[in-house]
């Protein structure tokens, strides 16, 4: 049982992946895609090697709480993902996890040019980590 967690960008989805005991996360890579039915058949090769069980998928509200666009835009893509391969998909609120990202990646000294590479699937990952520590705590 291994989760995937994914944060869901215009062009580029980040993804992460769980340990086998769901304790951490780790950056997996980043996905380029022009549409839908190309990003999901990448997720498919990811499904299938890693056996994965659940999709966390970052949910991307406004600071105020309320859903706009991009969140309207990810529960069309939590459908098809759920469509596609019948299995959970978990929203994760995202609000600032690309802020924590760039953050962490800052302190970790990477040029602006390398962070660019990795701070979707840094996000990914850190959106996965919320909710492995959520489970962890007996919350869902």
């Amino acid at each position: 049982m291994r989760y995937l967690g994914l944060d869901l960008g215009t062009k580029t989805m980040g993804v992460a992946i769980s340990d086998k005991s769901n304790t951490i996360s780790t950056s997996l890579k980043t996905i380029n895609y022009q549409n839908y039915d190309e990003l999901i058949l990448e997720i498919e090769k990811i499904v299938k090697k890693y056996d994965i069980t659940t999709f966390v998928l970052g949910y991307p509200k406004n600071m105020n709480n309320t859903v706009g666009i991009r969140a309207e835009e990810t529960n069309k893509f939590k459908n098809r993902l759920e469509n596609y391969f019948s299995l959970p998909v978990v929203l994760m609120d995202e609000r600032l996890s690309t802020v924590e990202a760039e953050n962490v990646l800052i302190s970790a000294d990477l040029s602006r040019k390398k962070r660019k590479k990795v701070i979707d699937s840094m996000a990914a990952s850190i959106i996965l980590d919320t909710y492995l520590r959520r489970i962890k705590n007996g919350r869902k």
